[in-house]
């Protein structure tokens, strides 16, 4: 047995093909994942098989050949793009002697080194803490010893009973928390709900160009650089388009293939943001050869969160990367804006997407004409305290004549509770 050491970053990276071809990009996104948290791979060990064994995922020759490398390189890590059960960690951690992540481990130690915000990290421990719930089974001896000595003879609990109820109470004390920062984030959709404001989530496979693209229209200086999972913690800012329109932009963390369920149990409040947005701006990289698989697994997270009937809008980012890349908008048939092809880096095309945007929460108000009667002088005010009155003349008949404009949601109400109203409008 051994403790397991608790630095180091030179890094053996395994990859092995699980009964499928060999995948340049997935083992690209595994090396720019390695990277991102920060290792320094001084070894890439490949292969295939048509399952996994058992004991230790890549099998007996795999291993010691990895064994080999570690003495060779003197590496520190072993980083496997692939889950490993604790059990084949377990072993692999015996074999190595070294410290052994998968891939769920490498995602979430990223998320560790990203989150910012008060809410990011409390969700990114809770995560972490979930992962490890399932992992108390490890190589260190002190495990599987009873309590003893003068003083702590007792009931006789392991210190593995231990470890797990500590556990448990501080997952607990985190979730009370973020129940509570829930609370105030709800309260800020319900503000905006009432104020008609609109929010637009920019949803993606992490490393599309969402926080530059974000940056690009809000005139923010988001953090934004080319790794992935360059930005974790939401951020919100407002946006006028122009006229009565006006939305609420919330830039969220990136999607990738096989994320972690804990980490989608964990951001499930963050990411509510999207799933209760009046629209989604999809943003997928037009120069990646994968980019159907990405646009697949985004879809399949959102799925997940319940945000797959939210309206998408595809916006085909990095135009500047294709051979013959142009700005433009690509419509349904029925008339409206599907897909718009643009570069948040170079602004090529960006106006394009704020027309697009325009276009469609315009099409979100109501604007009419409607006659009042000299008794419903309450209701004109009313329209006047909502401030969506354009215009007024007043009749022969000692009433007004309205010019409005409303959301289609308030115009809506108003027609239900003003029953005798509706066939009083002249356009």
């Amino acid at each position: 047995m051994f403790e397991r050491p608790k630095t180091g970053e030179r890094a053996v990276l395994v990859h092995v093909d699980i009964g499928i071809k060999p995948d340049p990009d997935e083992l690209r996104e595994f090396q720019e994942l390695a990277a991102s948290a920060g290792a320094e791979a001084v070894a890439l060990v490949m292969g295939s098989r048509k399952v996994p064994d058992p004991r230790s995922y890549i099998g007996r020759g795999k291993v010691d050949e990895v064994r080999e490398i570690i003495a060779a390189r003197d590496a520190e890590l072993v980083i496997f793009n692939h889950p490993l059960s604790p059990s084949q960690e377990r072993n692999l951690e015996r074999e190595f002697q070294c410290r052994v992540v998968d891939r769920t481990g490498l995602i979430l130690d990223i998320f560790a080194q990203r989150a910012r915000s008060f809410e990011g990290k409390l969700q990114v421990e809770l995560a972490q803490l979930r992962h490890m719930s399932t992992r108390l089974v490890r190589g260190w001896t002190h495990l599987e010893r009873q309590k003893g000595g003068i003083g702590l003879r007792g009931p006789g609990e392991t210190q593995l009973e231990t470890d797990r109820r500590l556990l448990n109470n501080r997952i607990a004390q985190i979730r009370r928390r973020l129940e509570r920062v829930d609370g105030q984030r709800e309260q800020g959709r319900r503000a905006r709900n009432k104020a008609e404001i609109p929010t637009v989530s920019l949803v993606g496979y992490t490393n599309a160009g969402k926080s530059t693209l974000f940056n690009r229209i809000t005139d923010s200086a988001v953090y934004a650089r080319d790794q992935l999972f360059a930005t974790l913690d939401p951020t919100l800012r407002r946006v006028e388009l122009g006229g009565e329109a006006g939305m609420v932009l919330a830039d969220t963390v990136g999607f990738i293939s096989n994320l972690p369920h804990e980490l989608v149990a964990a951001f499930k409040s963050t990411l509510q943001e999207t799933a209760e947005a009046a629209l989604l701006l999809h943003v997928i990289d037009a120069a990646s050869h994968q980019r159907s698989v990405c646009v697949s697994e985004v879809n399949s997270v959102l799925r997940q969160i319940g945000a797959h009937e939210v309206v998408q809008i595809e916006v085909y980012n990095k135009i500047d990367l294709l051979e013959q890349g142009a700005p433009r908008v690509e419509r349904g048939e029925d008339g409206l804006v599907k897909r718009v092809w643009l570069s948040a880096a170079t602004g090529e095309g960006v106006d394009l997407l704020l027309a697009a945007l325009a276009e469609y929460f315009h099409q979100e108000y109501v604007r009419r004409v409607v006659q009042l009667r000299p008794a419903e002088g309450r209701l004109r005010a009313r329209l006047f305290q909502s401030g969506k009155v354009l215009s007024e003349q007043i009749t022969d008949e000692g009433g007004w004549e309205l010019e409005i404009q409303l959301p289609r949601r308030e115009f809506d109400r108003l027609i239900h509770q003003e029953t005798d109203l509706s066939h009083r409008f002249i356009a």
